[in-house]
C-alpha cells in the first residue's frame, strides 16, 4: 500500500518531537542531580564567604547587643535568600579525641531554633577537624581546604540526605551550613512530570499543525501529478496556475515549459514526417523522371542512329546511282549526326552542372585574397548565427591553381562549417605556408563525424545527418564538388576529427610544376 508523502512527513516530524522529549527526560534524570549538586556546592561556598565577611566587618561582642542585632539581621538575610540552614557557634572539644564538651550558639539566638542541628553530626565534623578522620559510611567528603570541609551526609535520624559545610570563622568560631539534597529528587520528579505533560500537549498540537501545513505541500504536488498524467495522454493545454515562489512553483513552471516543448516537438515531428513523406514521394517522382529521362534519351538516340545506319548502308550498296540521291543520303546522315552532337553536348553540360567539372585554367594568384573574400562574403550569416569566425590575413601567398574553382572549394568548406558549428560556436580559417605547399583549413567546433562516414562524405548526394542537412537546405553535393575540383587539380584534400570539432583542409602548389 502506498504511503503518502503527507503521512510520512507527519510521522517523521512526530518521531523527532517524541525523540527530543525522551532525550530531554534522559538528560534531566542523568545530568540534573550532578548539576544540582554542583550548584548547591557553589551556593554554600558563597554563603560561607558572605557570613565570613559579615563577621570580619562586625566583630562579635557579647556585651554589645546592638552589634549582635546587626549581625543577626545580616546573617538572617543571607540565610533567607539562600534557603539553607545556617548556624554559628563556639565549640569546646577534647583535642585528643574530638569529643564536644561545650557548645555556645551565637546564631540563631533562640534555643528552640536549634532543632535542625544534629549534635552527633557536629561531633563527627569536629573529630574530622581535630584528628582528620571520620570512620562512618554515612559521611562522604566532597571538598575541603584550610578553612572548611564539605560533606555529603545521610542523616539516619530524619532519613534524609544533605550537603553540609563546617568551617572556621575568626578562628574561635565555627559555622555550620546545611542544604537539603533530597529536594533534587522531588525537583527532578516534578520537572520530568511537567516535561511529559508539556511534551504530550506539544506533540498533539504539532501533529495537528503538521497535518494542516503538509496539506499545503501535498495538494500542489498532487495537482502536478494530475497534470503529468494529462501530458501523458498528449493533452498539452493543461497548465499549473498557482503563483508560488518556492521549489513547487519552480517545478510547476518547468512542467508548463516542458508541456510547451513537447507540444512544439511533436508538432515539429509531425511536420518532419509530412516533409519526409513528401520527400519520399518526390524521390519516387524523381526516380520515375530519371527512368523517363533515360528512356527518352534512349529513344531520341535510337532514331538518328537507325537513320544514320540505314542511309550509310544504302550509300555503301549504291541503291541509287544518281548524285542527287547520294547528296540526299549524305544530308540526312549529316543532319542526324548534328542532332546527336547537340544532344551529347547538352548531356555534357548537364554533367558539368551536376559534378562541377569544367575547363581548368591554372593561374598564379594570392590565396590570402581569395580566402579573405570568401570569409567576408559570409559575414552576415556569421553574425546572424552568433558565430565567432577567426581568420588572420597575413602577407600574400601565391599559388598555382584555378582561382574560380578554389574560391568555390573554400566557399563550400565555410558553408559546411556554418551548417554544422555548435558548442562554443567557433569557426577558424587558417592558411599555413609551407616550403612547397600551402594548406588551407576550415575548423568548426561541434560534433565529430562518425568514423564509418568519413570515407563516404565525398560521394554525391551522401548525407551524414539527413535531418540536419534538410534543416539548413543542403543537397549533399558540396563536398563532391570539392572532390572533383581537387582531383582535377591533382591536389591533396581531407578531413580530421578533433575532440571539440572537425577540420576540413586542402593543399595547393606554390609552383606551377614545370
Amino acid at each position: 500500500m502506498m504511503k503518502s508523502m503527507r503521512t510520512r512527513l507527519v510521522c517523521i516530524s512526530t518521531m523527532m518531537i517524541v525523540l527530543s522529549i525522551v532525550l530531554f527526560l534522559v538528560m534531566n534524570i542523568c545530568l540534573l542531580p550532578r548539576f544540582y549538586e554542583y550548584s548547591k556546592k557553589h551556593q554554600m561556598n558563597n554563603v560561607y564567604s558572605q557570613v565570613c565577611k559579615v563577621f570580619e566587618e562586625n566583630s562579635w561582642d557579647e556585651n554589645d547587643t546592638e552589634k549582635q542585632i546587626d549581625i543577626y539581621d545580616s546573617v538572617d538575610k543571607i540565610r533567607e535568600n539562600s534557603g539553607v540552614s545556617l548556624y554559628v557557634m563556639q565549640i569546646k572539644a577534647n583535642v585528643n579525641n574530638g569529643d564536644i564538651s561545650e557548645v555556645t550558639y551565637l546564631y540563631p539566638s533562640m534555643s528552640g531554633r536549634m532543632q535542625d542541628l544534629n549534635l552527633e553530626l557536629l561531633r563527627k565534623y569536629v573529630q574530622f577537624k581535630q584528628i582528620g578522620s571520620v570512620n562512618d559510611e554515612n559521611y562522604e567528603v566532597l571538598e575541603g581546604n584550610d578553612q572548611y570541609e564539605m560533606f555529603r551526609v545521610y542523616d539516619k535520624r530524619v532519613d534524609s540526605r544533605y550537603i553540609d559545610l563546617v568551617g572556621g570563622l575568626q578562628d574561635k568560631y565555627w559555622i555550620y551550613i546545611r542544604n537539603s539534597y533530597s529536594s533534587i529528587n522531588e525537583s527532578a520528579y516534578i520537572s520530568n512530570k511537567f516535561i511529559i505533560y508539556v511534551g504530550v500537549f506539544v506533540t498533539i498540537l504539532f501533529i495537528a499543525i503538521m497535518v494542516f501545513v503538509s496539506a499545503g505541500y501535498t495538494k500542489p504536488i498532487l495537482r502536478l501529478a494530475k497534470i503529468a498524467r494529462q501530458m501523458e495522454k498528449l493533452e498539452f493545454d493543461v497548465r499549473y496556475t498557482d503563483d508560488r515562489k518556492d521549489e513547487i512553483g519552480v517545478l510547476g513552471h518547468s512542467m508548463n515549459s516542458l508541456s510547451d516543448k513537447l507540444e512544439e516537438t511533436i508538432s515539429e515531428l509531425k511536420t518532419a514526417n509530412n516533409e519526409l513523406q513528401k520527400d519520399l514521394e518526390k524521390r519516387s517522382e524523381q526516380e520515375e523522371m530519371r527512368k523517363e529521362f533515360i528512356a527518352n534519351v534512349s529513344h531520341e538516340l535510337k532514331t538518328p542512329i537507325a537513320l544514320i545506319q540505314g542511309y550509310a548502308e544504302g550509300l555503301k550498296e549504291n541503291i541509287n546511282d544518281d548524285s542527287e540521291s547520294r547528296d540526299f543520303y549524305c544530308e540526312v546522315i549529316m543532319d542526324e549526326a548534328e542532332k546527336m552532337s547537340k544532344m551529347v553536348k547538352n548531356l555534357l553540360e548537364l554533367n558539368q552542372l551536376e559534378f562541377g567539372n569544367g575547363v581548368i585554367q591554372l593561374e598564379h594568384f594570392d590565396i590570402q585574397e581569395v580566402v579573405s573574400a570568401a570569409v567576408n562574403s559570409v559575414d552576415i550569416i556569421v553574425k546572424q548565427k552568433n558565430v565567432k569566425l577567426l581568420y588572420e590575413k597575413n602577407d600574400p601567398i601565391y599559388v598555382w591553381a584555378d582561382e574560380y574553382m578554389i574560391a568555390d572549394v573554400i566557399t563550400n568548406y565555410i558553408s559546411n562549417a556554418l551548417n554544422h558549428v555548435s558548442g562554443e560556436n567557433v569557426i577558424e580559417v587558417k592558411v599555413v605556408d609551407g616550403e612547397e605547399k600551402v594548406r588551407v583549413s576550415v575548423f568548426n567546433t561541434g560534433e565529430k563525424i562518425p568514423r564509418e562516414d568519413i570515407g563516404k562524405i565525398w560521394e554525391k548526394f551522401y548525407k551524414v545527418d539527413k535531418a540536419r542537412t534538410r534543416e539548413y537546405g543542403g543537397n549533399g553535393i558540396g563536398l563532391s564538388i570539392v572532390k572533383a575540383v581537387m582531383e582535377a587539380l591533382n591536389q591533396e584534400y581531407g578531413v580530421e576529427n578533433y575532440d571539440n570539432g572537425v577540420e576540413f583542409w586542402f593543399e595547393l602548389d606554390k609552383t606551377n610544376g614545370d
